[in-house]
């Protein structure tokens, strides 16, 4: 199996490092980022009793109004079985509702409660000093130019991802 590898002491080897050339350092970047960012999150969703994978699921919902739970799953990356028990959690916090979707009674619909609405904004003044805490060591502009080089990354204008 080794020698249909190509091996040469020239080849780079995939890092994260600062000055990496490797064709995977964007990709090892943009996870430890993720890291760093999703941590953030976390921190500041802790004091309000959720987690970044239920805030996600607010997101989604603030964002598209009623969703069935299968495109919960999709728009979140989360398989079916976890939506579900994230929805669950949501549910009992009271932060979310289940009804049923006229025309199919086997598939319900989340939508957001009121309550959740609150949770939602509350947790996006609790995240503000988090944020500030990310892009500290950034320069003048920069945190708005990484969120458009980010943006147009994850949004191809070809419609692609």
């Amino acid at each position: 199996m080794t020698g249909d590898v190509p091996h040469s002491s020239t080849v780079s080897r995939a890092t994260d490092r600062r000055g990496d050339a490797s064709p995977f350092a964007l990709g090892l970047l943009l996870r430890r980022a993720h890291w760093r960012a999703a941590a953030a999150a976390g921190e500041a969703l802790r004091p309000l009793g959720i987690e970044l994978r239920h805030f996600a699921v607010l997101i989604v919902l603030v964002d598209h109004g009623p969703t069935v739970q299968r495109d919960l799953a999709a728009a979140t990356g989360t398989d079916k079985a976890a939506i579900m028990r994230v929805v669950d959690d949501l549910e009992r916090r009271g932060l979310v509702v289940r009804k049923t979707v006229p025309g199919d009674r086997r598939v319900r619909a989340v939508e957001i409660t009121p309550q959740g609405v609150e949770l939602f904004d509350a947790a996006h003044a609790a995240a503000v000093p988090q944020a500030e805490r990310l892009v500290a060591e950034l320069g003048p502009g920069e945190a708005e130019q990484l969120t458009d080089l980010l943006t147009r990354f994850a949004h191809p204008a070809g419609g692609e991802a």
